[in-house]
């Protein structure tokens, strides 16, 4: 018996040395691992674990430092600042050694904000084929931040990622406007390039505010707290979970459709009505529906067309697809925004007659296929146009799907996650694309987006931190008539934060798409961002910008404005001049006749006698806006009164 008490207290002081040994190893962040890049020219900081007062050293390029963990076992040291190269190898020692390798000196950009920055490569794929297959570049890395949120406490590291370099598969999960500024930057100055990628579509800029700066904000602190509660979150999703389930199990089970198997295109579509493709349901006699409407579009292909792989298109659906052909699934998309590109096998399609069936789920209404995008059937060098009559059938009608709480948007969840396991790390400036997530409270905007870029410079303590951000760019229908606009309203708080020092704004109303909220030229604003970073980053004098508003004066009736920001003259792209709209003091706003005149832009409009107010792209869509400077570079919006 003595015996087996023994061996039991020697296993257990065992496994208590295996535990202590365990614990006493050098732990570094996700951040500080293989094929890092380190900010050229700073004394960057290097951070880790260990066991409490563990001594640990780090040799890097012929330097030894040395540094002792604290009682909790963290630890912090500053490298010798050092100018851009590698690879270099980085080596721990403790009670362990870690060794890294591949490290990089060169600049570090911290990506950020929502949707648009999110997008990423793989999602242009088509349109940047040529970029992606030539995308190798050992110096250009990204890092990708996990999409987590946390209200309770600032996180200290992640729960994953890793540095990879440009090449043709990893840079599908590149961010697209970061990887093409990147490049355009790399080009210019050959230093190697860190993208730091942390962004998440549909965020709102609160979610992206410290605790300490959310608090000046009573509204959006009232609604941090309630989300510090996890009772209340899991109450949330396990509620609104239970909701869909029901919702989507509902749905299938009335759902004509699926009882039928109309999927397999062999039913006699005879009672099936027609549509013209692509469009909203709501044309049709269903109205402004909720639930399942099947579509089918019959094609014919040659002996040549068939046996060969082939590339489905189509375009944008609203709001869910699943997607057969001659009764064979080819993709599907759970909600709208993604563009429908589905592969096909070389034994999908056949001689002769082919169906295209769509189960399309439209969840709040309003469903179809948008307008103004691809709907094609690619064969090898054929091209097929999936556009006209359509057939289709209500599979099942629904209320609307239930509501979801997106509480990973709620303040402060994002910063905590996804921005404080950064702040030891040092940069050579921020990338930020967001805004839309605001829109519908745009006055808010500007107090929030200066208080959060005097946080992040806080946070990463850096007070003269470049910030350079993408304003708003074109969305939605075009209007006929001078309006008011919450896109609008936000890209003038956007123009305004341009009085911040060491900040660069990127005017994007030219590059916009009136049907998708993801416009997919991404390739120009990488590249506008690059012009503002090569001016306020690397201190070129160069004109970065379109026009901007400088001045209002009036003369007469006419109302005289002046900018900065020209290059060598103002231009009107394609000789049109538009968008400008003027007002007297009833506020009323109607259009403006404009000219170019000794390069400032003179407005009038024959019933307004004594103008006040002009406007200019001040709508979701600004048709028309064609002001220019010399550089190819268009003017920002702005609203403006004479004092």
């Amino acid at each position: 018996m003595k015996m087996f008490y023994a061996k039991v207290k020697y296993l257990t002081v065992c496994g208590l040395l295996m535990n202590l040994a365990s614990f006493a190893q050098i732990r570094l962040p996700k951040l500080i691992s293989d094929g890092m890049v380190l900010q050229r020219g700073e004394s960057v900081k290097i951070w880790g674990w260990a066991s409490a007062h563990e001594n640990v050293s780090v040799e890097f390029v012929g330097k030894k430092y040395l540094v002792k963990a604290d009682a909790q076992g963290s630890w912090t040291l500053k490298l010798s600042p050092h100018q851009e190269g590698g690879p270099y190898k980085m080596t721990f020692l403790g009670r362990n050694k870690v060794v890294l390798k591949d490290i990089l000196y060169g600049d570090v950009w911290l990506c950020s904000g929502q949707s648009n920055m999110e997008l990423d490569m793989k999602r242009l794929e088509d349109k940047y084929a040529e970029v992606i297959s030539r995308s190798t570049n050992k110096e250009i890395r990204q890092f990708l931040v996990p999409d987590e949120y946390d209200f309770s406490s600032e996180r200290t590291d992640f729960s994953g990622g890793q540095w990879e370099s440009a090449s043709p598969k990893n840079i599908l999960k590149f961010t697209a406007v970061g990887y093409f500024f990147a490049k355009e930057v790399y080009a210019k100055y050959k230093v190697p390039i860190g993208i730091i990628n942390s962004a998440l579509g549909g965020s709102p800029a609160q979610a992206w505010l410290s605790e300490r700066a959310i608090k000046q904000f009573p509204a959006y602190n009232g609604e941090f707290w309630k989300f510090k509660n996890q009772q209340l979150i899991d109450s949330i999703q396990r509620t609104e979970i239970a909701k869909t389930n029901q919702w989507y199990a509902e749905l299938n089970k009335s759902d004509l459709g699926l009882k039928k198997t109309w999927s397999k295109g062999e039913e006699n579509t005879g009672d099936w009505q027609t549509i013209e493709m692509p469009a909203d349901i709501k044309v049709t006699d269903l109205g402004n529906m909720s639930g399942v409407v099947w579509l089918k579009k019959e094609i014919d292909l040659s002996p040549n067309q068939v046996h060969r792989e082939a590339k489905l298109l189509l375009g944008t659906l609203r709001d869910a697809d699943s997607t057969f052909i001659n009764g064979v699934f080819v993709g599907n998309t759970t909600y709208m925004y993604p563009p429908r590109r589905y592969l096909l096998n070389s034994n999908v399609l056949k001689e002769g007659k082919n169906i295209i069936t769509v189960r399309l789920v439209v969840n709040s209404g309003n469903g179809g296929f948008i307008k103004d995008k691809p709907y094609q059937l690619i064969i090898a060098r054929d091209t097929i146009n999936l556009e006209g009559e359509w057939k289709y059938h209500l599979g099942a009608k629904m209320p609307l799907a239930p509501a979801t709480t997106f509480i990973r948007w709620k303040p402060v969840g994002l910063y905590n996650a996804m921005i404080s396991p950064l702040k030891n790390f040092s940069l050579k400036g921020v990338l930020w694309y967001q805004g839309e997530s605001n829109t519908g409270q745009p006055l808010d905007y500007g107090a929030l987006m200066r208080t959060l870029i005097e946080d992040w410079r806080s946070t990463f303590n850096e007070r003269h931190l470049p910030f350079l951000y993408v304003q708003l760019p074109n969305y939605m229908e075009v209007k006929a008539q001078p309006g008011e606009s919450g896109w609008a309203s936000l890209r003038e708080q956007q123009r305004k934060l341009q009085d911040i020092p060491h900040t660069g704004m990127v005017v994007a109303i030219d590059l916009g798409e009136w049907n998708d909220v993801h416009p997919l030229n991404k390739l120009d604003i990488g590249k506008r961002l690059a012009l503002q970073a090569r001016k306020i980053a690397y201190k070129e004098k160069i004109v970065s910008a379109g026009p901007s508003f400088k001045d209002i004066k009036r003369k007469g009736s006419q109302l005289v404005i002046s900018f900065s920001e020209i290059g060598e003259g103002l231009m009107a792209k394609n000789g049109l001049l538009r968008s400008f709209a003027i007002a007297g003091s009833d506020g009323t706003f109607v259009w403006a006749e404009a000219a170019i005149v000794d390069n400032k832009v003179v407005l009038s409009n024959k019933e307004i006698t004594h103008p006040v107010k002009v406007r200019y792209a001040w709508a979701d869509n600004p048709e028309g806006a064609k002001l220019y400077n010399s550089a190819g570079l268009p003017a920002s919006p702005f609203e403006a009164e004479v004092k």
